[in-house]
């Protein structure tokens, strides 16, 4: 049953990353390499997230059976089983009873497991994805050239990290009391990573703690979701204008270099290259264009020219491109929370769309009719919503008691590790991994939905319907790769399975085996990791009044604040582009499948899809 479970696992795992690139990138575009390095990262890092449970699992019964093998009782326990069993002998041993998990791996595995996929994902986020980032952007017309283009952009990046990791170097060496072995090289390189990847993991954490329960409590209303809908369509709208304005701006300077360069220069293979790139009624217009020209006194332009011109239509190509979807997914939700409003007064409680769709699957038909699809949106969602909103509330009051009081071992004050440990008295390995499974999901996406809900000003931003450029795909998979290790590192200290943290003579899992020993630098293990995390407390309280928020407001980055004038104004503009009808040819083929099953939605199953997903994609939350 336990190799069952973790080849189960393993290839669940699988597909949910495949899945995932399915939707948010481009299997028949985008650069196989491309493709590859993010599919890998991201399955590397939601291996982590789903195998550790049963990591935890195993090390707690390993544990179990190391106590009742080394477990002798004193001569009044003696004396005591004496007299409730007169017709046994004296026993020198009380061995525990000790159920083997249904999931227990065997020795050996895990160690294996854990270290090629923990070195496999350093390997991609520190060096292949990085020179693939600058690889599929190189606007070089060939490979040695787009090779060239990533080293050099990657040379002055790396040779930061050379200098401190040379500078740590010496530092330990010339240490009196370390002696530079190949192991303690090691142990601080990860210790280096992870301490990186924690200090920004706690920035992320905080916000998601907060944003993620309020934004299922206010989805709960459809007057608000209105509001700020309308308040991305007038901000999406000033985007699509200015990503419209600049595509043509660079289709004009496209079309300059193919009327410049004839048919029989050199150069011409390069500007051909760029033609392929582009939309195509453009390169329609360019083809005539280059015909009827006779101006044979332009000025021709060089070849690096024509490769910043290249790298310059890719961007712009993918920002209309992302602009437009995003535009087209805004107006299905305007449309539908719009009919929401309509049919709240509806007496005949049948559910009216106002752009009713020609195809209806039998789900449609025969399961979510108009009549169960009133009730949810009109008398269910609100209810359900807040119930969920209260519950991530809980588990977010939960991480962040756990993430101030992790560092007590006498009195246990978290309440993850007091849940673990209850678990293991009783043997209950199921409920104990299913708990672990939650706190660090809950987790994952906090952190995750933070990152690409920020959006970088555009330039790193997640896009479903095939929409996130190859640039964004990587970033995401760096960021995975980098902040998984310290955030399951830090789950472990919440639930005391870090001996750094719990002071206990116990089995360590093997994860933490991988990872090596942190005491190796105290003042990374007695103080940066214990007393940084309690820092998520007042950066929730600065989150929950909205104190970032305001900030980017004040710099001119608008964010939707409901006792803000700006945000008034912008709603008002979104009702008056909506208002004066906006054209949605050539949207249909993006709008989104909008059909929701009441018996899938009580499925767990459906709910991590959700979380996993849906948090990540700012359009479809909040």
């Amino acid at each position: 049953m336990s190799a069952a479970a973790f080849s189960v696992v393993v290839f669940v795992v699988f597909l949910l990353a495949l899945y995932l690139l399915q939707r948010y990138g481009d299997l028949r575009k985008q650069q196989r390499m491309v493709l590859l390095g993010t599919h890998l990262s991201w399955y590397l890092c939601f291996l982590i997230v789903f195998v550790l449970p049963l990591d935890v699992s195993t090390t707690i019964y390993n544990q179990c059976i190391h106590d009742s093998l080394n477990h002798t009782p004193s001569v009044s326990q003696a004396r005591l089983l004496n007299q409730h069993n007169t017709n046994s002998t004296f026993k020198t041993s009380v061995p525990k009873v000790c159920e083997e998990p249904w999931s227990y791996i065997a020795d050996g595995i895990l160690p294996v497991f854990w270290r090629v996929v923990y070195w496999t994902s350093q390997f991609l986020t520190w060096l292949l994805l990085p020179f693939m980032q600058s690889y599929s952007q190189s606007g070089a017309f060939s490979t040695v050239g787009k090779i060239k283009t990533a080293l050099i952009e990657n040379a002055i990046y790396y040779g930061t990290y050379l200098l401190i990791f040379i500078a740590l170097l010496f530092y330990v060496a010339a240490h009196p009391k370390w002696k530079l072995s190949w192991t303690a090289i090691q142990t601080i390189g990860i210790t280096a990573a992870n301490t990186w990847g924690l200090f920004l993991l706690v920035l992320l954490l905080s916000y998601g703690l907060v944003e993620i329960p309020r934004s299922y409590w206010f989805s709960s209303s459809n007057d608000f979701l209105l509001a700020k809908t309308y308040f991305k369509v007038a901000k999406l709208a000033t985007e699509k204008a200015a990503a419209e304005e600049n595509l043509a701006d660079v289709m004009e300077e496209v079309a300059d270099a193919s009327v410049s360069v004839r048919f029989n220069h050199s150069l011409r293979k390069c500007v051909d290259t760029i033609l392929t790139k582009c939309p195509d009624k453009y390169r329609e217009e360019m083809g005539s264009n280059v015909e009827s020209s006779q101006n044979n006194n332009r000025i021709l332009p060089t070849k690096t020219g024509l490769v910043n011109l290249h790298k310059k239509v890719i961007s712009a190509v993918q920002t209309e491109s992302r602009t437009w979807v995003q535009w087209c997914i805004l107006l299905d939700q305007i449309f539908h929370l719009e009919d929401v409003a309509k049919n709240q007064s509806c007496p005949q409680r049948i559910f009216t769309h106002s752009f009713p769709s020609a195809h209806h699957s039998w789900i449609q038909r025969f399961i979510y009719t108009p009549t169960v699809e009133w009730y949810w949106e009109c008398v269910c969602r609100r209810v359900f919503y807040r119930l969920l909103a209260v519950i991530l509330a809980l588990l977010s009051a939960a991480v962040i008691w756990s993430e101030c009081t992790f560092f007590s071992t006498h009195p246990v004050l978290s309440l993850f590790a007091v849940f673990v440990h209850k678990a293991e008295q009783q043997h209950i390995y199921i409920s104990m991994e299913m708990l672990c499974f939650v706190i660090i999901l809950f987790m994952c996406v906090c952190v995750y939905s933070t990152v690409f809900r920020i959006r970088f000003f555009n330039y790193y931003h997640l896009v479903p319907h095939h929409q996130t450029d190859a640039y964004s795909l990587q970033f995401s998979g760096m960021l995975f790769c980098r902040l998984t290790p310290p955030l399951c590192l830090n789950f472990l200290g919440l639930i005391h399975m870090d001996s750094a943290v719990s002071h206990q003579d116990r089995i360590q899992t093997s994860y933490m085996s991988i990872m090596g020993s942190t005491r190796l630098l105290p003042v990374i293990s007695d103080g940066f990791y214990i007393y940084y995390p309690m820092l998520v407390l007042l950066l929730c309280v600065a989150t929950f009044y909205n104190l970032g928020s305001r900030c980017l407001n004040l710099l001119g980055f608008h964010q939707y604040i409901n006792d803000n004038d700006m945000t008034s104004d912008l709603v008002d503009e979104g009702k008056e582009l909506i208002r004066r009808g906006t054209l949605v040819t050539g949207c249909s083929r993006y709008l989104p499948f909008r059909c929701f099953c009441i018996v899938e939605m009580l499925c767990f199953s459906y709910w991590i899809k959700t979380i996993i997903v849906i948090s990540w994609d700012e359009n479809l939350l909040l």
